[in-house]
């Protein structure tokens, strides 16, 4: 494709230099670049695209798409906004693949995840061949890759959906964060339903607000299919606002309510995956998905990793590991573990460094309130003090016990747990890692609470 193309579709301010070049490849990070790659130099938050633009060069750059000249060789596009460009370049040099590919979308808080495994299964079940972009995996084709990016920046975006294209998928179902859309990076993406599972506090450290958190989840849903929850309050004004949404959810008004499960052997406990399934069906009734392969996409999901996942190890107790770290998520969680046991719930928990503070005290006080004992740990700290974010934590719930070191603090509540009793791992999920001062040691919750679980069973690896 030659640069003349791109520019075309971006609308451009200024083009210097001989646009009849030709580009094989687009690239946002400096390090991506090859030989005839077209670079965007984006600003961001940490580092500026621009003063990477020589070693792109160096790289093989033929060209740039800078905001403000630079004192270059290669021919320039100079933009607005290299952000806001990103996705019209990305969707033209890839050849627009969501045109050739149903796009089923899952936005919200909580449920993205579980619901996106849940709708790629009956896409599956119906034949659909669907790939799959998520926060555990990405499915392109027979090909399963770790995630990187919940919703991929747009280039990444753009060349995925093409890859499953060539691969022979013929749907995909995404998950459609709140950031990506603030960021475009969803620009382009032609959505053939998009659902709406719930809005609760999240990512207020980027976002700023629950009206601009809202806002950005919003403007995904334009001249687009929606299935929404209304027994969410923020679904409920959603749906209001939209001609023709589809609704789901436990409430009596609901256009798909739990009776639509009569007869359907859902594997996947609590109330908030009872809603997650309903978002699934939903989406799949407005794709033209039949009952009996919404049936058995449902039915063939045995869990989803690191989401309500129970260890299991001989115990005569529960432990559940689950991705909760935001506050309508871990009390969802607490909640369902409750109808599990006539027992105790026990809670291990943590907030994550460098996200939004204002949830801290929430979680602490969620945590004292839907469990009957929690301990507070160590999340991923990231660059902050761990023991600062405790202190935040314990705002919203003083008495709360505390012990910083993560595996010491499930080790404890495992040791702790009684018959008929509930532990749950809450806000790591399947992560694998935990990040302190910027370094990612190894860390999993699974296999820490599987140590930990045969220590006490005194069972051998």
């Amino acid at each position: 494709m030659t640069l003349e193309r791109v520019i075309a579709a971006l609308a451009a301010a200024e083009v210097r230099g001989d646009a009849s070049v030709d580009v094989r490849d687009l690239a946002y990070d400096a390090r991506a670049v090859g030989p005839g790659s077209l670079f965007l130099c984006v600003p961001g938050g940490r580092f500026d695209g621009h003063d990477f633009a020589g070693e792109a060069i160096a790289r093989g750059a033929v060209g740039l798409v800078v905001e403000r000249p630079l004192d270059v060789s290669v021919p320039q596009v100079i933009v607005p906004s290299v952000r806001a460009a990103m996705p019209r370049a990305a969707v033209a040099f890839f050849g627009d693949p969501s045109a050739e590919l149903p796009v089923a979308g899952v936005t919200g808080t909580n449920g993205k995840t579980t619901t996106t495994f849940l709708l790629w299964s009956i896409l599956d079940a119906a034949g659909r061949r669907p790939g799959l972009l998520g926060n555990v995996e990405r499915r392109v084709g027979v090909d399963v890759r770790p995630p990187t990016l919940n919703t991929p920046e747009a280039i990444d975006l753009q060349r995925l959906l093409r890859e499953m294209v060539e691969a022979g998928n013929a749907s995909c179902v995404i998950e459609a964060t709140s950031i990506a859309s603030a960021q475009g990076r969803l620009e382009g993406v032609r959505f053939a339903v998009l659902v709406f599972t719930n809005l609760s506090q999240d990512h207020l450290d980027f976002h700023g607000t629950m009206e601009e958190y809202f806002a950005a989840k919003r403007r995904l849903f334009d001249g687009v299919p929606a299935v929404v929850n209304v027994g969410d309050e923020f679904g409920r004004r959603l749906a209001s606002e939209l001609q023709g949404a589809v609704t789901f959810g436990l409430a009596p008004d609901a256009d798909v309510g739990p009776e639509v499960l009569a007869g359907v052997e859902l594997r996947l406990r609590g109330r908030f995956n009872v809603e997650n399934a309903l978002g699934a069906v939903a989406a799949a009734r407005v794709l033209g998905v039949d009952d009996a392969a919404v049936k058995a996409g449902l039915e063939a999901v045995e869990g989803v990793p690191g989401r309500f996942e129970t260890i299991e190890e001989g115990q005569p107790f529960t432990v559940v590991v689950d991705y909760s770290h935001k506050p309508g998520a871990l009390e969802n969680v607490l909640e369902a573990a409750r109808e599990l046991t006539s027992g105790r719930v026990l809670c291990v928990f943590g907030c994550g460094g460098d996200r939004d503070r204002g949830k801290r005290p929430l979680m602490g006080r969620i945590a004292a309130e839907r469990a009957d004992h929690a301990i507070l740990t160590s999340d991923n700290p990231r660059s902050e003090d761990p023991l600062a974010i405790i202190a935040e934590v314990l705002a919203g719930a003083p008495d709360l016990e505390v012990e910083p070191d993560r595996r010491a603090a499930i080790e404890r509540a495992i040791a702790a747990a009684e018959e008929g009793d509930v532990v749950v791992i809450a806000g790591k999920g399947d992560e694998q890692g935990q990040e302190i001062a910027g370094v990612v040691h190894p860390f999993d919750d699974r296999l820490v609470a599987r140590e930990a679980l045969r220590e006490r069973l005194g069972v051998r690896a």
